[in-house]
């Protein structure tokens, strides 16, 4: 097939909708374990991933970019938070996803907060966690990234964060270790300043100390660095902060993580971070806005939007407001893990109806 050409690939049915229920009965958080373990069990069983691929992947041209230095058979993402300590990244490769984050990982393994601190909001189709970064610390994920050191089938990032006691003052050297010890291990890097459930991570999203990180960063990776952005942030805040990262050697963006902006959902209570579908116009607007700050400002970074992605049509929304990628995970929860496969079913759609021939032609076609 030549470059450029569309090819739609058929629908397949998924058994989904059937196990939801089981899985909405049972606490979130303890849901989430379950699928992760069906998933490890499915990588240790001969041809299992194979067989997933087969039915899940969508192979075509038109979706294929080169970005970060890295191969991407198509622009969608599995976000941080789903896969914590790199334990199901065959897996949710097998299941069409075109690059996968995993993390956020910090120095030492973390608790995180209380249970419970997962919640569901099925009606808006949106989740509410305050997990706080619990993982198993960077020697268990240095461990596994080095076991599976070659036998990638698609790019991987990593997402890191300072460790829940680590004061501001000390937060530069936890990020520093991060990134060294990870050198080599991963596609691309993420800092994540952005949680609002480590006590003073979100006081970090300044220019300084962004600046001061990517100086750090530069004497201990050859890998991409990448920043995780609020959507709380002022729309043109952030654009701001993001061209300042850029400026200052960011490979690109991540916009966004959650949002503590409550009255996104009335009567949520007020702890964690809101995901889904009611972020999905927050994450927009913060997109926009610095797409247009990079695109200004021609550093050539990459702009990665997650945030309320859960479709074919708000992803390719994302693309031509000027990400090159999207990420998503609160969406897998309501809509199963054929949701990557329809998503790109759906882009190559979407872009034949408006005259592309391939997806980098529609990012930041309505800028």
């Amino acid at each position: 097939m030549e470059e450029g050409t569309i090819r739609q690939v058929p629908p397949y049915p998924s058994p989904y909708p059937l196990l939801r229920p089981l899985l909405f009965s049972l606490d979130p958080e303890r849901a989430h374990g379950l699928a992760i373990a069906a998933l490890r069990l499915a990588q240790a069983v001969p041809g299992a991933t194979r067989l997933l691929a087969r039915s899940h992947r969508v192979a075509d041209p038109a979706l294929r970019q080169t970005l970060l230095g890295m191969e991407l058979p198509n622009p969608v993402g599995l976000a941080a938070g789903f896969d914590k300590d790199a334990l199901v990244v065959d897996a949710m490769a097998a299941l069409g996803f075109g690059f996968v984050e995993v993390g956020t990982v910090t120095p030492r393994p973390q608790a995180g907060n209380p249970r419970p601190r997962l919640f569901r909001h099925p009606a808006e189709r949106s989740l509410q966690n305050a997990l706080g970064f619990n993982n198993r610390g960077l020697e268990a994920m240095r461990r596994r990234l080095l076991r599976a050191a070659g036998r990638r089938r698609v790019p991987l990032g990593v997402n890191v964060g300072k460790g829940r006691d680590t004061p501001a003052s000390a937060a530069l050297a936890d990020y520093t270790a991060l990134l060294r010890a990870l050198d080599g291990l991963a596609g691309y890097l993420v800092v994540n300043l952005s949680s609002p459930n480590t006590p003073g991570l979100r006081d970090l999203q300044n220019e300084s100390f962004v600046r001061d990180l990517l100086g750090a960063a530069r004497a201990v990776t050859r890998a991409p660095v990448l920043v995780k952005l609020a959507p709380d942030l002022d729309p043109e805040a952030a654009g701001g902060l993001a061209a300042a990262a850029a400026d200052a050697g960011a490979a690109g963006i991540v916009a966004t993580n959650t949002s503590t902006d409550y009255a996104l959902l009335p009567g949520a209570a007020s702890a964690g971070g809101l995901s889904g579908r009611v972020l999905a116009g927050k994450s927009r607007r913060v997109c926009a806005a610095i797409a247009r700050r990079l695109r200004d400002g021609g550093t050539g970074a990459v702009l990665i939007s997650a945030g309320g992605v859960d479709s074919g049509a708000e992803a390719y929304a994302r693309l031509r407001a000027g990400a090159s990628l999207v990420q998503l995970y609160t969406a897998l929860v309501y809509e199963g893990p054929s949701l990557p496969g329809r998503i790109n079913r759906e882009l190559l759609a979407l872009l034949a109806r408006d005259g592309f021939n391939h997806v980098g032609q529609a990012v930041g076609a309505d800028l």
